[in-house]
């Protein structure tokens, strides 16, 4: 489904001297300036009937006319997967997703999607990129995502995690017993010769985790992570790196820890869970529309708390 825009303002004398971008980010913030230059490029932004340039400087006073039809993106094929919405409004959706829900279509899964499941709940975003989706987990990782409904509130959205303002909080089971919390800045980049893998290196994208104490096992721990940055895998590499990765990692979580004297149930529930014990529990961001902060909290799913319960019994 498509949707137009038209929109009409005056570039104000106070902007006069000023690059027609940048009075055209002033004067439609709702928009991002990447954004408004690309419908400048394709003419569907005037200036007083004309085609201005990016760089062209504005007198003030001009009447800006915009009108656009946002078209649908890409190829990805709305299908009905049932989705857990925990909050919706006109501005934004929060999902609960399962771990066995991947976010976005790619080599060897080109549906079945999160985005897939997105376009068919509501076939308006796809006039948006990646169907709204402004940040992702990791297959096998459980719990809260936002998702943007609109323009406005996926440009407010974006901004809000690259300030680092939007807070998420994980629950991490880890293959270790861990003494304290502490705080882990280590930067992240590409694996050198395993490209499908993130590496702790010093050439990488700054990266920081802080984590807590919230149970110990046998051989276990359970940490509250809160995430500072969002690089790709950042917990579950920054865990690994100081050598106490989340169990079932399949990437990076290695041998499973067994302590001494462990019964049958114990390794059936640690061999059994087969995927990384990482899960999304809190998220908390400022409302795009209402500028009010916000936030949702999700339980552990029933494989996870299955696992937990099995490792206290054994203590």
């Amino acid at each position: 489904m498509s949707e137009r825009i038209e929109r009409t303002a005056i570039i104000p004398p106070e902007q006069a001297g000023q690059r027609f971008d940048r009075a055209l980010a002033a004067i439609f913030p709702q928009y991002s300036r990447s954004r408004l230059q690309a419908w400048l490029k394709s003419g569907a932004i005037t200036v007083d009937a004309a085609v201005p340039r990016a760089k062209d400087a504005v007198c003030g006073g001009e009447q800006v006319c915009l009108s656009v039809l946002l078209e649908e993106e890409g190829t990805v094929v709305p299908e009905p997967i049932a989705l857990r919405i925990l909050y919706e409004d006109e501005s934004l959706l929060v999902i609960d997703k399962p771990p066995s829900l991947i976010v976005h279509p790619g080599a060897g899964h080109a549906g079945g999607t999160l985005q897939n499941a997105l376009l068919h709940y509501d076939p308006r975003l796809a006039g948006l990129p990646r169907a709204g989706i402004v940040h992702r987990l990791d297959r096998g990782t459980s719990g809260l995502m936002v998702v943007a409904r609109n323009l406005t509130s996926h440009k407010l959205l974006v901004e809000q995690l690259q300030a680092r303002s939007v807070k998420r909080d994980y629950l991490a089971l880890v293959s270790a017993v861990v003494t304290s919390g502490g705080r882990v800045a280590a930067a992240i980049g590409r694996h050198r010769w395993d490209r499908t893998r993130m590496a702790v290196r010093g050439d990488g994208r700054a990266a920081v985790t802080h984590f807590r104490v919230v149970e110990r096992f046998a051989a276990h721990t359970l940490l509250r992570c809160s995430l500072e940055t969002g690089r790709t895998h950042q917990i579950r590499v920054h865990m690994a790196w100081l050598r106490q990765p989340i169990v079932g990692d399949p990437v990076y979580g290695g041998r499973s820890r067994l302590p001494k004297g462990a019964s049958k149930e114990f390794i059936a529930a640690l061999s059994g869970f087969r995927r990384q014990a990482l899960h999304a529990m809190e998220l908390r961001l400022v409302h795009p529309a209402t500028g009010q902060a916000v936030g949702w909290y999700t339980p552990l799913p029933a494989d996870y708390a299955h696992l937990l319960e099995v490792l206290r019994d054994c203590r």
